[in-house]
């Protein structure tokens, strides 16, 4: 099974920033038909690099969130008991309970398997899943196939997905693991980049606001006894929010005056920190 010579180049998405190193490894993995594993702090954009991914190549995206207590076979497919029950005691009796192949409903891995066209499977944050799970999940994905032992059947894949996997590096991934994917590190952007992002989400903003914005943020994200730093979303949400709001003024960032600092902070703790340190700086 083979889809990769179909495939066209990504070259990024119409909101997604592209550095030549995510560019290279990602088409190396669809050439390579291997499953591209992304780390790097939360909002780097490791989650929306699928969902770019699915819109250049024009195909079907399938998310798998990763809970902490789910079971692979969960992935895969789940097999509807209960219903079965109801319809043998109470349901249309047109309808043939012994028949278990209807109970079956597909999981999210079992969908990328039977989908008649090729799609990106995401697989967000593995590293919440046990290393069991982790370890049988890429046996799955190297074979291309799993059976329902209810049934006693074979889903092979129709298309072999393209499979992208998120870790925030909470908990190692076993070395069997690794060595099954490609790996790439996605750091955040420098000042650089970040620039570029936000002219994408904002092509319409003056650029000396934009420059304020990434001047302040940056500040922000370097306090000390920060726990959970501002992230690029909460950038791109904080500038949304100060274009919404008539009486603002970029001076105002100029005096060291930072409003909507809950756009930005999401813990009680870092909220009190930023607001400290903004109303110093507005004394000084």
């Amino acid at each position: 099974m083979s889809d990769s010579g179909n495939v066209r180049q990504f070259e990024g998405g119409s909101k997604y920033v592209l550095d030549p190193d995510l560019k290279q490894i990602v088409n190396v993995s669809i050439a390579l038909e291997m499953p591209l594993l992304l780390k790097g702090e939360p909002g780097t954009g490791k989650t929306m690099l699928a969902y770019a991914i699915a819109e250049s190549l024009k195909m079907p995206l399938i998310v798998l969130n990763v809970k902490s207590s789910m079971k692979l076979i969960d992935a895969l497919y789940q097999y509807d008991t209960l219903t079965r029950l109801n319809d043998s005691r109470f349901g249309d009796s047109s309808r043939d309970v012994s028949n278990i192949e209807d109970y079956i409903r597909m999981g999210k891995i079992g969908q990328a398997f039977v989908s008649d066209e090729r799609v990106v499977l995401l697989i967000d944050e593995i590293d919440k899943a046990d290393t069991d799970f982790q370890d049988d999940m890429l046996d799955i994905l190297e074979q291309m196939q799993f059976d329902i032992i209810e049934i006693d059947k074979t889903i092979k894949a129709k298309h072999r997905p393209v499979i992208i996997i998120t870790s925030n590096a909470k908990k190692d991934l076993s070395d069997p693991f690794l060595g099954r994917c490609n790996f790439h590190h996605i750091a955040f952007p420098d000042r650089e980049m970040m620039r570029e992002i936000i002219h994408v989400h904002f092509p319409d903003i003056e650029n000396r606001l934009a420059e304020i914005c990434i001047d302040t943020f940056y500040k922000l994200r370097d306090l000390p006894g920060i726990e959970k730093k501002p992230a690029t979303r909460e950038l791109i949400n904080w500038i949304r929010a100060l274009k919404m709001d008539p009486g603002f003024h970029a001076k105002s960032l100029e005096k060291g005056q930072v409003p909507y600092l809950g756009v930005l902070f999401k813990k009680s703790a870092d909220y009190a920190v930023a607001l400290a340190r903004t109303a110093r700086a507005r004394r000084i």
